[in-house]
């Protein structure tokens, strides 16, 4: 069996990486292919096993490594121009356009969705109005894009032969874009590395990179009407410096930290806060893990890795007002890291890669049969 495995883009090693690093735990003889591929070595070994992918016409351009999204109308195009037809299965990893690879009937294509296209779908204003493209003619003519490559998407939907959520919230998502039913396999969480510490010290943590959709303004927002309360900001991105001038003296930040560090200070942590609404969201996973409870928002993702009262609680709105209300009712009770850390170990990377394995195992070999019946 000849494998490609096609990702959208390689540059951090986020959570969509962390799923790429465990597909090769599991098979290690993949073809990589992206749009762009612009690891650091450390992550390449990570992600990749010290492979390269091979990469589109997009990676030659100019700026691209600064900010390829402004490159969005060229993404369908690139994706079509890989020639896969060597290859007996295909694993795309997608939360844009990998999964509209082109295919031939004799291969099996399944596609691992972290999420429908965003910027074609739910996220379709946000993203306009992010770049600042909701007027004028730059606004009609980004509107023209997205409502092609959103027509684009749904059409390439019918490339994917058998399609993987991330979350029960995705597989709702694909069933309204596409039409489609999925499998859920939840993503892998590192739970080994991410240990049980019992004693918690009195400070809360937040952790992402600070970009708007995190959220991360309200939960500094919230902690600024709680003066009494540390909070302790993880992460870099466009928005520190706005978050470091409206800060209160009770909120410290600590810039970008790596996993040991990380480790570190969620293992101590009282509680930690998560405002964003994700597709699955690895992080308060982690935080779980190391048997620290998390006050999160009600949508997404969490509500399917978090147990309300048990491993944590939850506010109901994208509010500062909403996020204080939480942290003062989260005060009031008490939680058992022991349980918390046992509940994290249902999204073990083991268990990923066990359910990832005897998937797409059994679908091949009932495509086998198939092509062999006709």
């Amino acid at each position: 069996m000849k494998k490609a495995l096609i990702s959208d883009w390689y540059y951090v090693n986020g959570g969509a990486e962390k799923v790429i690093h465990s597909i090769n735990s599991i098979w290690n003889d993949f073809d990589h292919f992206a749009l762009i591929d612009f690891l650091n070595d450390e992550d390449r070994k990570f992600i990749l096993n010290g492979k390269k992918a091979k990469t589109s016409f997009i990676q030659k351009l100019p700026t691209v490594k600064k900010n390829h999204r402004k490159f969005l109308q060229l993404f369908p195009i690139a994706i079509e121009q890989f020639d896969l037809s060597d290859y007996d299965l295909i694993i795309s990893s997608s939360s844009a356009v990998a999964k509209g690879i082109k295919v031939e009937k004799n291969q099996l294509h399944i596609c691992y969705c972290h999420s429908p296209m965003r910027y074609a779908w739910d996220l379709r204003e946000q993203y306009l109005k992010d770049a600042g493209l909701t007027k004028g003619l730059k606004g009609l003519y980004a509107k023209s894009v997205l409502n092609k490559i959103q027509k684009w998407d749904l059409s390439n939907s019918e490339n994917v032969d058998y399609f993987i959520a991330n979350s029960k919230h995705i597989a709702k998502r694909i069933k309204k874009s596409y039409k489609k039913e999925s499998t859920v396999i939840y993503p892998p969480v590192d739970v080994d590395f991410f240990s049980l510490e019992e004693v918690k010290e009195d400070y809360y943590l937040t952790a992402s990179r600070l970009v708007p959709y995190k959220k991360t303004q309200l939960i500094v927002e919230a902690f600024n009407e709680l003066p009494n309360l540390k909070l302790i900001v993880a992460g870099d991105g466009p928005e520190l410096e706005k978050l470091q001038k409206i800060a209160k003296n009770n909120i410290e930040f600590v810039g970008f930290v790596d996993n040991k560090n990380l480790r570190s200070l969620m293992q101590k942590a009282k509680a930690f806060v998560f405002a964003a609404e994700e597709d699955f969201g690895i992080i308060p996973v982690e935080a779980q893990a190391c048997g620290t409870p998390v006050i999160a928002l009600s949508k997404g993702g969490t509500m399917e890795t978090v147990v309300d009262n048990e491993t944590g609680i939850f506010f109901d709105e994208q509010s500062a007002q909403k996020i204080k209300e939480a942290v003062i009712h989260f005060g009031t009770k008490n939680f058992d890291p022991k349980i918390i850390r046992k509940h994290s170990i249902s999204f073990s990377k083991q268990r990923f890669e066990k359910e990832m394995k005897e998937f797409v195992e059994i679908k091949y070999k009932e495509h086998q049969e198939s092509l062999k019946a006709t």
